[in-house]
């Protein structure tokens, strides 16, 4: 069964980078608007740019003390653990901090696959740098499943002052094989729960986690 889990992250990596290749090749022409249809249409690119721009934003998110509840609605309060990894009660992956400060297992191979595969963009523990943004602060208002397409498939943002392009993953297993440990370390680090640096305790890795990783990097 892992194996299969495995093998299909694997493969939805693939398919989402290889779509993005595909849509990136296509180009059609829309009829100009005129009148009062063009100043119609005019606004709405605007609104979804806008509204975008406000998911992905890479400012620092305040969130009140004791408060579990993400910006994109996401509750990281961890429920169940899979595999080696910690999940919320909707199955997403998130991070478990014990009081004396520990980090589950997966926290810390995110802290260092980002920083094996990552930090050289997006800077030292996920701080953001001059041509990429800060994803401590922009993994908390995207939907977890928008930032694992982006890992896939890549992204490109081009604007009159900058041309952004972030490659695709989603055929390196050095990144797709952690994917979500990268994620819940950026969780971790953007909501203040473990300071910079690497973690100073951590969780054994589990025989679950081990079976699940030699069995996604074996693909």
């Amino acid at each position: 069964m892992k194996a299969i889990i495995s093998l299909t992250a694997l493969v939805l990596g693939a398919s989402l980078s290889s779509m993005a290749m595909a849509q990136g090749k296509e180009t059609t022409e829309a009829p100009a608007d005129t009148g009062a249809e063009a100043a119609e249409t005019a606004d709405a690119p605007a609104a979804e740019e806008g509204a975008a721009a406000a998911e992905t934003s890479d400012e620092p998110v305040e969130l009140a003390e004791g408060e579990t509840t993400l910006p994109n609605g996401m509750d990281i309060t961890p429920s169940e653990m899979m595999d080696g990894r910690w999940y919320n009660e909707e199955g997403i992956p998130t991070f478990k901090i014990e009081e004396d400060g520990t980090v589950d297992y997966a926290t810390f191979s995110g802290f260092r696959r980002y920083h094996a595969e990552c930090h050289v963009c997006h800077g030292p523990d996920g701080e953001g740098s001059t041509y990429a943004p800060a994803l401590k602060n922009s993994v908390l208002r995207m939907d977890y499943y928008d930032f694992q397409e982006i890992a896939a498939s890549g992204k490109q943002e081009v604007s009159n002052s900058a041309n952004q392009v972030m490659p695709a993953f989603g055929t390196n297993k050095n990144v797709w094989c952690y994917i979500d440990d990268i994620y819940v370390y950026l969780l971790a680090r953007g909501t203040d729960s473990i300071p910079r640096g690497r973690p100073a305790k951590k969780a054994e890795k589990s025989d679950e986690f081990l079976a699940q990783e030699d069995s996604c990097m074996s693909m």
